[in-house]
């Protein structure tokens, strides 16, 4: 298969072997300028008959064609024809060298052809992801993992064409060779693994919020393939997971709470211990006009006095009998709010409870959930809800807790 001047000096002589090959040389100037040509023309053509389609139709594949260049990777087959076809005539009195042309050319139509695959599987995963069924499945997994297949194939099919040895030679050297294969292809092989995983037992979908703090992930799932899972965090970063991690490491996948009806407040407010206290008649009556709570404190000071005096409690100490708080009726003042908020979905649990009490307090935790889940409104809604408890407060002669600086000693 080699191309040796001296050869045909030798067979034909100085003069008349460069005048041959001057000759053969033209013909593939000819050849080659006309294969250029007619490459040329029906990327011209192709590109314009697509377009002209895709202007014409309501679906959007075609638009995916002409954007992933597929007209302009299909005008390559017409002249590798003519290449393969013209070049038997012009180089048949040199069967080495038409036999190398005509191996580079099968190899460079295989390669065409893989990039032609390629080309087409990405169109059809771009236009999956326009469709609602398919937007948040893992698309690029499974064209990933085809592609693996396709070039391991034309990889094949390239060596049996260089080599003239069958495709099957190859597959059972790789069979002894499958150890290695495995060792290299480990993380491409657990990404498809994972990738099934997470489509079949639905764990996550483009679009989901996660947290997973291992890799400092905290935001929307944007694109999930063989390899890695890549979420654009709040800060507009991008995090990239492997694949396999998600199936193998733990995160959070808010999802759930996207799909429910609120978003969940989970907040204390700590109050000072010191300042909990039992309420006299006196303070009981100022509290009366707080509209939430009034009807409350009747009745419960009534079910109290009752209870009190048919067991005969000696009310000149606060302490004996039954009686109220001012960090219970604040709890109850809380429930109130919330309950006659509009913002808040009275479907699901609505809660003030008293946590244990620790250093810095009796913690006084809101559980509920928000209607709006959306971030920036549900922040707002928040911090308006707090504003108000914690305003509140001072009413019910309750304080927060708060750690003493150098300047509170000072003053």
């Amino acid at each position: 298969m080699k191309f040796d001047l001296f050869k045909i000096y030798k067979k034909l002589g100085m003069r008349e072997g460069f005048a041959e090959l001057m000759e053969v040389f033209t013909y593939i100037l000819i050849i080659f300028s006309l294969t250029v040509l007619l490459w040329f023309i029906s990327r011209r053509i192709l590109r314009s008959f697509f377009y002209k389609v895709s202007k014409n139709t309501k679906s959007k594949f075609d638009d995916f064609l002409l954007k992933n260049k597929v007209p302009s990777i299909i005008a390559c087959f017409p002249p590798i024809l003519l290449l393969f076809f013209s070049l038997d005539d012009i180089l048949s009195k040199y069967p080495n060298i038409l036999e190398f042309t005509e191996i580079l050319l099968e190899v460079l139509g295989t390669l065409i052809t893989i990039v032609f695959v390629k080309r087409l599987l990405n169109s059809i995963r771009d236009y999956l992801k326009t469709l609602s069924n398919f937007r948040d499945k893992p698309i690029d997994s499974y064209i990933q993992v085809i592609m693996i297949f396709i070039w391991f194939f034309g990889i094949m099919v390239i060596f049996s064409i260089i080599s003239g040895k069958d495709i099957g030679t190859f597959l059972a050297t790789l069979g002894a060779l499958s150890a290695v294969i495995l060792l290299i292809f480990k993380d491409t092989i657990l990404g498809f693994v994972a990738s099934i995983q997470v489509t079949v037992n639905d764990i996550v979908r483009i679009g989901d919020w996660i947290t997973m703090k291992s890799y400092y992930a905290d935001g929307d799932v944007i694109e999930i393939n063989l390899s890695t899972v890549k979420v654009q965090n709040f800060d507009k970063t991008i995090t990239s997971i492997p694949t396999y991690k998600l199936v193998s490491d733990s995160f959070i996948n808010w999802r759930g709470m996207s799909e429910s009806g609120g978003r969940r407040i989970k907040r204390s407010i700590l109050i000072k211990v010191s300042s909990i206290k039992f309420l006299d008649d006196e303070q009981l009556t100022k509290l009366k006009q707080i509209e939430r709570i009034s009807s409350f404190i009747t009745k419960r000071k009534e079910e109290i006095e009752k209870e009190n005096k048919d067991k005969g409690v000696n009310k000149k100490l606060l302490l004996n009998g039954r009686n109220m708080t001012n960090i219970g009726l604040y709890r109850r003042y809380a429930l109130a709010y919330l309950k006659d908020h509009p913002q808040i979905s009275q479907d699901l649990t609505v809660m003030v409870r008293q946590l244990a009490p620790s250093p810095e307090g009796v913690p006084l935790e809101i559980y509920v959930f928000v209607k709006d889940k959306v971030w920036v409104n549900y922040e707002k809604i928040m911090s308006d809800i707090f504003d108000h408890l914690l305003a509140a407060i001072p009413t019910f002669d309750l304080e927060c807790f708060e750690y003493t600086s150098e300047k509170s000693f000072s003053k």
